[in-house]
């Protein structure tokens, strides 16, 4: 009799703890609070954004972090080329990238990837790309530039190689026949090239793209495309394998995230003119509060 009831209460003591690990398995992604609301039980872990060192990345990028840490969320943001953004993405060695051009621009990049990635929304769903002048130059179409060489002195300034505009514009000259070559540089650099052409009113080729606040601060053209070589692509947010399961309430938010192309320039702008990068994006972020939760899910307000 006494060993039947140490046997009993072993099968208790065992269906218990069963019955706890499932519970708090299926509690893994959030958990309630003294209100019955869902939270986030991650809150505390950090998560890692990694963006690509261009305009609407860098904003999209830090006001997603100003928004989650004013949520007490522990984020961590990083600028990095886009190859290493994607490769990092699919070890799982970093959680978020905002700002990847698909389906078209990064396609190389995401035949390489996709299969471990995730895309879960858009931060901006209009991206365009293509060579870009100002509106007083007087050339409208790509293939009136070989007419034209020595206007641009054979150049079209644009940015690192590891872009996928770079590659666009290559393909662009090939398919043109242009007699001109892409100067690499980097965004910062191209808008420098671009602020001293249009401050002196001389003509200028760089590799474009919206959204960027360019297109708010100058008198800018896109130059004809007929050969349809610049695609048009959405900025979407991809993550690692498992981030929605990991983070579901944030996920939620970043589904929801999405910016129309004037409300991001003046985020942008706000950036640019800012001393700090990341306290312009926390100011925008409070000025525009409404908007921004919005986004959020009920749980993380």
């Amino acid at each position: 009799m006494k060993k039947s009831k140490i046997y009993l209460k072993s099968l208790i003591a065992i269906f218990t703890a069963t019955v706890f690990i499932a519970f708090t398995a299926c509690q893994s992604g959030t958990k309630k609070n003294e209100d019955g609301e869902s939270k986030d039980s991650n809150k505390s872990k950090e998560i890692s954004f990694l963006y690509p060192n261009w305009a609407e990345g860098i904003a999209f990028t830090h006001l997603a972090q100003a928004a989650l840490m004013d949520k007490g969320y522990n984020i961590k943001v990083t600028p990095l080329e886009p190859g290493p953004i994607y490769a990092s993405l699919a070890k799982g060695d970093a959680d978020v990238m905002m700002d990847a051009w698909l389906p078209h621009t990064h396609a190389d990049y995401w035949t390489k990837f996709g299969d471990k990635l995730e895309k879960i929304g858009e931060s901006f769903s209009g991206g365009t790309t293509g060579m870009v002048v100002p509106h007083y130059v007087d050339v409208n179409s790509i293939e009136e530039l070989n007419d034209n060489i020595e206007m641009f002195d054979g150049k079209i300034i644009g940015i690192g190689s590891g872009a996928g505009i770079h590659t666009s514009t290559e393909k662009a000259i090939e398919e043109y026949g242009l007699e001109f070559e892409q100067i690499t540089s980097s965004g910062p650099a191209m808008m420098a090239s671009l602020k001293r052409s249009y401050d002196k009113q001389e003509p200028i080729i760089i590799t474009g793209w919206k959204p960027h606040f360019m297109w708010a601060d100058y008198d800018l053209k896109y130059l004809e495309d007929p050969k349809g070589v610049f695609p048009k692509d959405v900025c979407a947010i991809v993550t690692r394998p498992g981030f929605s399961t990991d983070f579901p309430v944030v996920a939620e938010f970043l589904k929801n995230f999405n910016l129309e192309e004037m409300k991001l320039y003046n985020l942008m702008n706000a950036i640019e003119q800012g001393d700090d990068t990341f306290t312009a994006a926390q100011q925008w972020y409070n000025e525009h509060k409404t908007l921004v939760e919005s986004w959020m899910p009920e749980e993380m307000k």
